[in-house]
């Protein structure tokens, strides 16, 4: 394990990239946020993201500025200021390193790409730090939210991993690069999740966990190197959603909290049955503003 205050200096770091994307950030600025010197600053940088600051910064510069150019109509030379980059030519040539394609291209087909979608640090230390001690104080019951929603008939882009059971497994069968590529998909209907699978939707030889996003019954877009579209029936989910936090230090706590939520629910007694064969069970990404999300299939009781 990494000492915390090396993961706190780095921490602040990204938060500092996030807040200043737009704007001109330097090694000494960055320096300034993690109270460390300019050489330790980005020593340490790199050794816990595996980017330097100036490669770190230009990814997610050009990542961003690909949402952007993929969700609005908007002129390439503004997209290239807006993301700090002095001109039309710098910003292609930048462009078509990271992606292999120009920004021309990518405009006008809008295929899937690797978007750069860095994960606090802090949060990855978290969960590994759980995952060696295992074992956390456990919190005070909170109110879970529960609701059941319909989702309709839908494909799904997915990519399979080999054993994994749960995100870090399958993070280390087949890379992290997955979720960027998800995160670009135009055509999705909703975000990007992290999933389980039923028996009835894997193959051989394939894993329980896997990351996707839900696409149109009509979708015709590109199938990335790797990935499979599935079809969906339609199906309802009980929606668990945990309360909103603001620490990080929380983060664990309150994936369990809405994880022992669903394991002591009885949904008989409003009416429903788990149908885990209708679909997928699916995690979002977790966000503090919204809490911990996490669904699962059910079927309404015969009257």
């Amino acid at each position: 394990m990494e000492s915390w205050e090396k993961i706190n200096a780095v921490q602040r770091m990204q938060h500092y990239i996030e807040e200043h994307i737009a704007e001109p950030i330097t090694l000494y600025m960055l320096a300034n946020a993690a109270g460390y010197s300019p050489w330790h600053s980005g020593r340490i940088f790199k050794e816990l993201t595996g980017k330097t600051p100036f490669e770190y910064i230009r990814a997610l510069r050009l990542s961003r500025a690909a949402i952007k150019m993929r969700d609005q109509e908007v002129k390439i030379i503004d997209v290239a200021l807006d993301f700090v980059f002095d001109s039309h030519e710098g910003f292609t040539r930048a462009f078509s390193k990271q992606f292999g394609m120009t920004p021309q291209s990518y405009c006008k087909n809008t295929p899937p790409i690797k978007l750069f979608m860095p994960s606090p640090v802090r949060g990855y230390y978290l969960m590994l730090q759980k995952g060696e001690d295992n074992m956390s104080e456990k919190s005070s019951a909170k109110t879970v939210f529960v609701q059941v929603i319909d989702r309709p008939a839908r494909k799904m882009l997915l990519k399979r991993g080999i054993k994994a059971e749960h995100y870090f497994e399958y993070c280390e069968e087949v890379g992290c690069e997955v979720w960027g590529i998800l995160s670009s998909i135009k055509e999705a209907v909703y975000e990007p999740i992290g999933m389980w699978l039923p028996e009835n939707l894997r193959t051989h030889g394939t894993s329980v966990y896997a990351q996707g996003v839900e696409v149109s019954v009509d979708y015709s877009g590109q199938i990335p190197e790797g990935f499979e579209l599935i079809d969906l029936q339609p199906c309802k989910m009980m929606v668990f959603q945990g309360q909103p936090y603001e620490d990080d230090e929380k983060f664990e706590g309150e994936i369990d909290e809405v994880r022992e939520a669903m394991k002591n629910y009885k949904p008989e007694t409003y009416g429903f049955r788990w149908a885990d064969e209708d679909g997928p069970k699916f995690q979002l990404i977790p966000m503090g503003y919204r809490g911990y999300i996490e669904a699962r299939p059910v079927r309404q009781l015969d009257s």
